[in-house]
């Protein structure tokens, strides 16, 4: 079980299968640089960063799904620690970002579905909505992207989203964050602040 959760009220998590950029997302959003790698499931415990004066943090969680080199009970005991940690702490979660690799996302939940298994992805998202966290969709990656809008419309249709993905704007963010380029998800978790009526932090996604 994940441990050393530091003692804050309002949190945002970013979870998302194995090397889908969630790492360089959250240097992204904290300007803190975190140790990445290229090979899937280097991140195996969840990474914090909070500020000393505020009750406030952005946790980037472990990825899930299959990571080369790492035994199956061992991948299962990963996912299994994220659910306890986003079920602990709902209350607390003001967000909870799913990111997918943009180009890949179709692909892989198609084919979890034609094996009649449930993909990941959905899974995480159905599992958010469950505990009463809206989650927010990072479509990351959009620089391999050609055909943006529609693979945007097709990945919100695997999610039971009905496209077109532009009505989703609050809910779905197309972002590269390895150039910087977050706005799309900068603007929804606004939106959220602004909901659960915590402007005082807009200032950490401006």
């Amino acid at each position: 079980m994940f441990e050393d959760r530091p003692d804050r009220d309002a949190e945002v998590v970013l979870v998302g299968r194995s090397n889908v950029g969630k790492s360089t997302l959250m240097r992204e959003l904290t300007g803190h640089d975190f140790s990445t790698g290229g090979k899937p499931g280097v991140t195996r415990q969840p990474n914090h960063f909070d500020w000393a004066s505020e009750s406030f943090m952005f946790t980037d969680l472990p990825g899930f799904g299959f990571m080369s080199g790492v035994e199956e009970e061992h991948r299962e005991q990963i996912k299994t620690d994220i659910v306890r940690y986003l079920e602990d702490n709902a209350d607390s979660i003001l967000a909870g970002v799913v990111v997918m690799d943009g180009k890949a996302a179709v692909d892989i939940i198609d084919r979890h579905a034609e094996r009649g298994n449930i993909p990941h992805d959905v899974e995480m998202f159905g599992f958010l909505e469950d505990v009463g966290v809206e989650p927010i969709i990072a479509v990351n990656k959009t620089d391999k992207i050609d055909d943006l809008d529609e693979r945007l419309d097709a990945i919100c249709d695997r999610l039971g989203l009905y496209p077109p993905w532009q009505q989703w704007s609050d809910r779905v963010a197309p972002i590269c964050a390895k150039r910087g380029d977050i706005e799309a998800l900068e603007e929804c978790l606004r939106t959220r602040f602004h909901d659960h009526n915590r402007d005082d932090l807009l200032k950490f996604v401006s």
